[in-house]
């Protein structure tokens, strides 16, 4: 049986470990606002079985972005946990030291890299994994101390802290990438080409009929609470892709943990002058900012990223025009961020 419910982190400890129930097993998920929904689930479950769930119970498109993140908070750690790798393996690793959480989330990037190979000489590193996971560092030097804020480490398994870590770190967001890809690759090999092309098959527990809620509930995206209107200063609140009053850090935060990948965007309220938005994309490894400014001509109001060029009457018109076309953009808009909420 598998079954769902909503709660809060679990009080008195450092890492939500699994409580066993029998031949099952409950672990919680969390979305990015730190809510979080406990699912009892059977102790041979994968990564990809679990988001699969999630994705099955509340009708998402399975477009092999989903990822459940392993997060360590004292040490600034996280890495998106393979979708073979089994849940109860990777939570029996977790130390009380550390407060250690699982998210739901998309990465874009997950398995880019089938498509856009790599470097041959990111291949050429070695190391002993067999007893080690590999981190992506998530706090930039705060902790590690390191030169650059693009780390990630090995980290033994059960080891708490940061004194076991073998830390490395890349000059930029694109050498950082290719290096943790060429030692994915390295650890799992054809796994992670199996995991790619193969569909997903289900497994006998895990049929979404057999998903019980504990309590009543959804997953869903976030709609910012805004009400769909037709004025076309409001009517952008509701479609996933807008961010209602997100800083710059926070816009780049975001798109990086869906992926560097070309054409994961969002659009966000203007810091800098609050009657314009602004296009946060992501091309190139490298996230860029496009300032969305309002013109008004004879009366009525129009929407533009070419100084009036191509002009559109609301962000909605905006944005699909340039999901379609790339216009003054390096490449067309194609995965739009969205928070996750449980």
């Amino acid at each position: 049986m598998v079954s769902g419910g909503e709660g809060g982190g679990a009080p008195g400890t450092g890492a939500d470990s699994p409580r066993a129930h029998g031949a099952d097993m409950v672990i919680k998920v969390y979305s990015e606002d730190d809510t979080s929904r406990a699912l009892e689930v059977p102790s041979d479950i994968t990564a990809r079985d679990v988001c699969q769930l999630l994705i099955l119970k509340n009708h998402y498109v399975d477009d092999h972005s989903w990822t459940l993140f392993e997060q360590l908070t004292h040490t600034g750690l996280g890495r998106a946990i393979e979708d073979h790798e089994l849940v109860m393996e990777v939570q029996s690793n977790w130390v009380m030291e550390e407060e250690t959480k699982l998210y739901f989330r998309k990465n874009y990037a997950k398995y880019e890299f089938f498509k856009n190979p790599l470097e041959p000489r990111h291949l050429q590193f070695f190391c002993e994994f067999s007893n080690s996971d590999m981190y992506m560092s998530l706090t930039g030097k705060k902790i590690s101390g390191a030169p650059t804020s693009y780390g990630f480490c090995f980290k033994p398994n059960k080891s708490g802290g940061t004194r076991d870590l073998k830390q490395l770190c890349a000059d930029d967001e694109q050498s950082r990438t290719c290096w943790m890809t060429a030692i994915r690759l390295l650890k799992y090999g054809m796994q992670l080409y199996q995991n790619y092309m193969q569909p997903y098959q289900g497994r006998s527990g895990c049929s979404p009929l057999n998903i019980t809620p504990m309590r009543r509930g959804c997953l869903r995206l976030n709609s910012h609470g805004s009400p769909i209107t037709m004025a076309n200063l409001a009517i952008h609140r509701s479609q996933s892709w807008f961010h209602h009053k997100i800083s710059r850090e926070e816009a780049q935060r975001l798109i990086l943990q869906h992926g560097l990948v070309d054409g994961v965007f969002l659009v966000r309220d203007s810091q800098s002058n609050p009657k314009t938005f602004v296009l946060s994309l992501s091309h190139g490894l490298k996230i860029k900012h496009f300032q969305i400014v309002p013109l008004e001509d004879d009366g009525k109001l129009f929407y533009t990223l070419d100084d009036g060029h191509t002009r559109f009457t609301d962000l909605i018109q905006l944005v699909e025009f340039y999901q379609l076309n790339k216009g003054v953009l390096p490449c067309k808009l194609k995965h739009y961020c969205a928070r996750i909420a449980l």
